[in-house]
């Protein structure tokens, strides 16, 4: 009771937030930053042992510039998460801009559906949040629920608030099935960590074996619909651009592994041109192969 008490003040308090300009948070991102880097080093650690095993060309002064750029983007990040429980369609609109969609809007036209491949790079949730206002078909999202039933209803509230549809990951099949009757575009963030049980093959990703979810392949595979993957490029703060890029028009021809192969390439060759805006914080290689 306490703690749910603890959570609803919580949200209230992210909802004030939210009402303050763009411009403001942004210097409370820079405080931020100091607090989790100078002060609390906020899974330091882990970033710093991160960005050595997957750049282990770099020096150490290069890895910490990274580092530090890393977490002057996870601040002014949060600070952008939580203004889109007030941010309007127009300031959507204008903060994330697109190239291509009209590669998926021909698949629509054709009563097509279509997969989406991307990463937790820059401001994914405000891009999908944008991408439900620029297409004409439904965009279903594959995510993990949080662990807090108030916190996840808050969240779901902005990540649905101008049409998206939001799927937890072990309901992807049923959710399709849903609506298998009209044209959708199923988006996956291709790049989270599977457990130890659900993990069944390693992919080469930033000079590590890395665990994979298979999800993406085995639905383009069985149904054959097109992938597209979803590249984001930090045009400036708080500004995104996103092209989308044809990755595999026909799944089914595909060898096994192939199509998760791709998009993990896509996604290494992104975070190699600015590494800093991928979320290096993320425990993301915990276990290794047996």
């Amino acid at each position: 009771m306490i703690k749910r008490g603890f959570a609803h003040i919580g949200v209230f308090f992210l909802f004030l937030i939210s009402l303050l300009p763009l411009p403001l948070l942004f210097f409370f991102a820079r405080l931020l930053y100091y607090l989790l880097y100078y002060l609390i080093g906020y899974r330091k650690k882990v970033v710093r042992g991160n960005l050595r095993q997957s750049f282990p060309e770099k020096s150490e002064s290069e890895i910490i510039e990274i580092e530090k750029k890393f977490f002057r983007f996870l601040s002014e990040l949060i600070f952008e998460i939580v203004k889109m429980t007030t941010i309007s369609k127009k300031e959507t609109l204008k903060r994330v801009t697109f190239e291509g969609l009209e590669h998926l809007e021909k698949h629509f036209k054709a009563g097509e559906s279509v997969l989406a491949c991307t990463g937790h790079y820059g401001n994914w949730e405000l891009g999908t949040l944008a991408l439900g206002l620029n297409l004409s078909a439904k965009t279903l999202v594959i995510y993990k629920p949080m662990s807090s039933k108030i916190f996840e209803s808050w969240f779901s509230k902005i990540r649905t608030q101008y049409g998206n549809i939001f799927i937890a990951m072990r309901q992807t099949l049923r959710g399709m099935a849903a609506y298998k009757n009209e044209p959708t575009l199923l988006c996956f963030a291709s790049d989270q960590a599977p457990t130890r049980e659900e993990t069944r093959y390693f992919v080469d990703f930033l000079h590590q074996p890395t665990a994979a979810l298979l999800g993406v392949e085995k639905i383009a595979k069985s149904t054959n619909r097109p992938i597209y993957y979803f590249k984001v490029t930090v045009v400036k703060k708080g500004y995104y651009h996103v092209k989308v890029l044809p990755m595999c028009l026909n799944p089914s021809a595909m060898k096994d592994y192939e199509i998760t192969n791709l998009h993990f390439k896509f996604l290494e060759n992104i975070i190699k041109e600015q590494p800093q805006y991928w979320l290096w914080s993320h425990k993301r290689w915990k276990f290794k192969p047996e």
